[in-house]
């Protein structure tokens, strides 16, 4: 980046140094900078068996692991003690239905407003709990890998009283067919959910979740008709004493719901740079800590950006996303900006909200990432903040107007251009604002990667860290 003395950027950069060209003195600089910082702390003994708690037994891990845990202890008692197929229909019907609400947005901000009201005089312990919520994606997989064994279990069950029974009818066969099928979609949907799947082939992991979902519910619907067909005394007090049922018809309605939202808005693009661009939007209005899900085709790929108000700047629109080159997807909006895109459902809070239980934070960022950390200039009651933020000429990239964003949240941002001075480790600088600021908890956002890492490593000092969970 090439930038005057008067640019915003040199008073915010507080770690800047003099531009290297050799590779050797500017790795050089780099580790003097890191160990500039590192010598500023001095970090408390790390946690014993921190990697198990943290990595192996994240958050996320554990709501899974609790609620596939449970179901399984149940489904082996359920085993032993003997059930027919009805019983265990009705167990995958629970789970399915348990799964499909943990994703379901209205339910999500319900959940994030309730768990996020929690006052600032409450106990830190508590506080640091309530905003766990953003691992609820963990209910959801766990709920769903419990739904696939209830099923297997039903498999049997139905297939021997199928078998069992004095006469073979056209019904029974068709609800065998049916019941088989429905394994083999539910097999699929477990295999390509495997995280390396869905993180090398996420495209093609969003096309068959969402389709084997769809067709999924439509067949179990059509296994439970045809079994109420020949059920006595009757098909409707059949279906209207039946759990399963009913659980069924919440989960359609759950999927259905965002999509009855579905619109074609108007966007107007902003151009930053051949790295990054900002869209304006004004179908409706954001709060605080909200995201929104868009697509160029309602029926292809969808994708999540964080949102921001564009009262300060662009008061003729409502709200902007920024969306940087990071796929072939975001490559094309850069290179073809787009004039109308498809939304659906409603505006959804993410991680950034929990956040606001803390009364003192520093947020740590990357690239792109300052895109969510703009949301907060949303809320007048907002957290006290410090930004740090790594990236690549950021004035160049970003553009003025997203600078002094930056430094409506915090006035003095800790900015470092890595085009000067190379990527620098971001854990001294973090710890030394965290301590010298007070604050209460440190928010991560950068990519999965790195943003892993970071938490992992204050976590492991004892430090609260949080970061977006990349698990769809």
């Amino acid at each position: 980046m090439s930038s005057t003395t008067a640019s915003p950027i040199s008073s915010a950069m507080s770690l800047a140094q003099p531009p290297v060209t050799n590779p050797e003195k500017e790795q050089a600089a780099v580790s003097v900078v890191r160990r500039a910082a590192s010598d500023r702390w001095v970090g408390p003994k790390e946690k014993r068996l921190s990697g198990i708690r943290y990595r192996i037994f994240n958050t996320y891990r554990r709501l899974f692991s609790l609620v596939f845990l449970v179901n399984a202890a149940t489904f082996v008692y359920v085993a032993v003690r003997g059930a027919d197929s009805s019983i265990l229909i009705d167990a995958v019907a629970a789970n399915l239905l348990a799964s499909g609400l943990a994703r379901q947005p209205l339910i999500v901000n319900v959940l994030f407003r309730t768990l996020c009201l929690i006052p600032h005089s409450a106990p830190l312990r508590l506080r640091r709990l309530a905003c766990k919520i953003f691992h609820l994606g963990g209910v959801h997989s766990g709920c769903g890998v419990a739904a696939y064994l209830w099923y297997i279990g039903f498999i049997v069950v139905f297939t021997q009283e199928c078998v069992h029974r004095s006469t073979s009818t056209a019904a029974n066969t068709a609800a065998l067919v049916i019941a088989y099928t429905v394994l083999a979609l539910l097999t699929i949907m477990i295999l390509v959910a495997y995280p390396h799947f869905r993180i090398i082939r996420h495209d093609w992991f969003e096309f068959i979740h969402r389709f084997s979902s769809w067709l999924t519910i439509a067949l179990v619907w059509a296994l439970v008709l045809t079994i109420a067909s020949g059920a006595s005394p009757s098909m409707g007090v059949f279906l209207a004493t039946s759990p399963a049922f009913w659980m069924l018809l919440v989960s359609t309605l759950a999927i259905i719901q965002p999509w009855l939202l579905l619109r074609r808005v108007e966007v107007t693009p902003e151009h930053l740079s051949g790295h990054a661009i900002r869209l304006h939007f004004n179908h409706t209005s954001v709060v605080f800590g909200q995201g929104l899900s868009v697509s160029k085709h309602p029926l292809r790929d969808w994708h999540s950006f964080a949102a921001f108000t564009d009262k300060y700047d662009s008061p003729e629109t409502q709200f902007s996303m920024i969306v940087s080159k990071a796929g072939d997807w975001t490559s094309s909006v850069i290179s073809d900006p787009p004039r109308y895109l498809w939304k659906r459902g409603v505006p959804i809070y993410g991680f950034g909200y929990v956040m606001k239980v803390f009364p003192r934070i520093v947020l740590v960022t990357t690239g792109s990432g300052i895109g969510p950390c703009l949301s907060f200039i949303e809320d007048d009651n907002r957290p006290a903040m410090r930004v740090v933020w790594q990236t690549r000429n950021p004035e160049t990239t970003y553009g003025p107007r997203v600078l002094d964003l930056v430094r409506k949240m915090d006035p003095n941002p800790e900015i470092i251009d890595t085009s000067k001075q190379g990527r620098v480790d971001l854990l001294p600088i973090a710890i030394r604002l965290y301590r010298e600021f007070n604050a209460e908890a440190i928010g991560v956002i950068s990519n999965g990667k790195l943003t892993k890492q970071l938490v992992y490593d204050l976590e492991k000092q004892g430090i609260p860290a949080y970061g977006p969970i990349f698990d769809s």
